[in-house]
């Protein structure tokens, strides 16, 4: 690539929705402008990707909605914030538009900036392997090209014919093979023998709302069972932790041991002995970090109803679909009671055969999912920012 190339001014749509999204995008921006540091890029952006350069139109907040019922309160809004952001897109076309995860609000977008000749790339596939796989030919109409952050992932885009390329997981790229758990509760101030769970309830509101007093009750039993353990629980925002201050005292809980971390997740998760963690890339957050885990997940039960039915997997963890079979303890819905939940977690802290066997599979994974995720999207994107993408 010449030098007059890489100072080409364009303009790139991205939009993410949530956090895991933004920092996906933070990431993948700061790649792309190692190639062309003159371009600008504009959309909908979290703090990650707005440090990184991004000039976000909306706020991100208003599209972390999750579950069908959640989505359907909020449709009018995020139907008109998705209007808002096509005309916008149209009138201003960029060089290449990116929509970052969000499948259900980005393919929309993606399928109106396509049919004016926008090259869209979709960031993350959606989980067609899991659930809802009709959509596979929405995908089709609307991306040039998707980027898969699984390698079980590319061969299910080439044999529908839909360009495709497999950039592994950033988490990966960022995460030690083996985190300094000592070390990490020094820096803490954590007691260096103790018992230590970590807590991650999500990082949605509307996630808090069905899981905190499943944690607090959780954490209480395991209390009750081997007093002394210490929680961390981290949250990443104040509303979050209102929620989840409001179930310590519906639950009579203010006593127990827990520290409310402002964020700092990889942290928790370091310090832990094992972490009882909500579905979603948390989990393979959990996984990559080498930390025993337990995978739990509420909704609301009309939104769940819905995903049980169009569901192709007997697992939704993301380190038992990489692992294509159960490694981790997962307690979904009604399975989720606190009495399961607290037994898992015992178990897990007092069987170290079962806990190395988990360590030996995470690395597994790590090692898999390691590939420089952000150079290789910010190179598979730019034969589309540069022309040179077949047709």
């Amino acid at each position: 690539m010449d030098e007059s190339s890489s100072r080409q001014r364009v303009t790139i749509g991205i939009v993410a929705g949530e956090v895991s999204g933004d920092l996906l995008g933070g990431h993948l921006v700061s790649a792309l402008k190692v190639y062309l540091p003159e371009a600008e890029f504009i959309g909908v952006a979290g703090p990650k990707m707005q440090a990184a350069g991004v000039r976000s139109l909306f706020p991100m907040e208003r599209l972390a909605v999750r579950g069908y019922v959640e989505v359907l309160r909020h449709y009018m809004g995020i139907v008109a914030l998705r209007r808002q952001l096509r005309d916008y897109f149209l009138v201003n076309p960029p060089s290449v538009f990116i929509g970052v995860d969000a499948p259900d609000f980005n393919l929309e977008l993606e399928t109106a900036l396509k049919r004016r000749r926008v090259p869209t790339i979709h960031y993350v596939s959606p989980s067609i392997w899991a659930w809802r796989g009709s959509r596979i030919e929405k995908i089709r109409r609307a991306v040039s090209e998707v980027l898969a952050l699984f390698p079980f992932e590319k061969p299910l885009y080439e044999q529908a014919g839909i360009p495709v390329s497999y950039v592994g997981h950033p988490l990966a790229d960022l995460l030690p093979d083996e985190p300094d758990r000592a070390a990490m509760r020094a820096q803490m101030r954590l007691p260096p023998q103790a018992r230590i769970v970590a807590l991650l309830p999500g990082s949605r509101q509307s996630e808090l709302q069905y899981m905190a007093d499943l944690f607090v009750q959780t954490a209480k039993q395991i209390d009750e069972a081997l007093p002394g353990t210490l929680f961390l629980v981290p949250l990443i925002s104040r509303e979050t932790r209102n929620l989840f201050e409001g179930a310590l005292y519906r639950h009579r809980a203010a006593e127990l041991p827990i520290t409310i971390l402002f964020g700092h997740a990889h942290d928790a998760l370091v310090a832990a002995d094992v972490a009882l963690v909500a579905s979603g890339t948390a989990t393979l957050e959990a996984a990559l970090l080498k930390r025993p885990m337990v995978i739990t997940y509420r909704m609301n039960p009309v939104s769940w109803a819905f995903i049980r039915r169009m569901k192709y997997q007997s697992y939704v963890g993301l380190p038992n679909i990489l692992a294509g079979k159960f490694v981790v303890p997962e307690f979904i819905q009604d399975d989720a009671t606190p009495e399961r939940l607290s037994q898992a977690l015992v178990n897990l802290m007092g069987d170290e055969v079962i806990r190395e066997r988990l360590h030996v599979r995470f690395l597994a994974i790590h090692a898999e999912l390691r590939q420089n995720t952000a150079e290789k999207a910010a190179r598979a994107i730019l034969p589309y920012i540069l022309g040179e993408a077949a047709a």
